[in-house]
């Protein structure tokens, strides 16, 4: 994984027009094949005050800034606390990739008091929203033939078996082609063949056929759907009222600015 402790947001946390909940890395340095000419994709949560939510104009649930840091393109994402939440609730895995990341960049305590309660939002149907971002990165790269749509199908895959199993989200591709044992093993090449450039096209890497591409791709849906039927992960989740409870708590103390 990428080394954050040379990414300083202090500049940027502090101009931000409301807190900063967290801010950290997701993308392809969380899932651990970035290319050399990768940006960094940040993510975090910021808190709205009460009354941002009272009038009549609508909130900024979702703020976006890019900028260049020393030739890399830096993008930060973030979320209002309750859009966030509810994101999580709605068994949307990319959030709570977002959330667990260890690739933070600035945290706080109310960030470890929501990656605590994050278990609880876990259940056997984050399977289909692992499903879906496969399928749609799938059909991305029958399209494109690049590499990063093939290797986020993979990953998704796999980390949609890996939380069935153990109930953990773990994103981080080249720890998940150790872990899972019905991975193919020839995405070890492609991640070395991605570094190069990030829309690198599959063609000239030198993997595998792409009738091997397929049958692979839908034997681990088998394995997931497998995974699914045995998991021991709850239909609904289970911290709702804790966390309707922190989103609360959480704006009461927000400044108004």
């Amino acid at each position: 994984m990428m080394d954050t402790t040379g990414l300083d947001l202090t500049p940027v946390v502090a101009e931000q027009p409301d807190p900063l909940l967290f801010a950290t890395v997701s993308g392809a340095h969380l899932y651990g094949f970035p290319s050399r000419d990768s940006d960094v994709d940040l993510r975090g949560v910021h808190v709205l005050p009460p009354r941002a939510l009272f009038g009549l104009r609508d909130p900024e649930e979702t703020r976006s800034r890019m900028w260049d840091d020393d030739g890399v393109e830096m993008d930060l994402v973030t979320h209002d606390l309750r859009k966030f939440v509810r994101l999580m609730l709605n068994r949307n895995g990319y959030v709570l990739e977002q959330l667990l990341s260890p690739l933070v960049v600035h945290t706080t305590p109310a960030h470890e008091e929501l990656v605590s309660l994050a278990p609880g939002v876990l259940t056997s149907h984050h399977a289909h929203h692992y499903r879906g971002f496969a399928n749609t990165q799938w059909r991305l790269f029958e399209k494109t033939a690049e590499l990063k749509p093939l290797l986020y199908s993979f990953r998704a895959l796999l980390t949609g078996i890996h939380l069935m199993r153990s109930g953990e989200v773990q994103a981080h591709l080249p720890t998940l082609l150790d872990e899972v044992p019905e991975a193919p093993g020839y995405p070890v090449a492609l991640i070395d063949a991605k570094a190069a450039a990030e829309h690198g096209g599959y063609g000239s890497c030198g993997g595998p056929a792409p009738q091997t591409l397929r049958r692979d791709f839908e034997a681990l849906h088998a394995v997931l759907d497998a995974a699914r039927g045995a998991c021991a992960l709850p239909e609904q989740p289970t911290a709702y009222d804790a966390l309707d409870e922190f989103v609360v708590r959480r704006r009461v103390a927000a400044p108004e600015g």
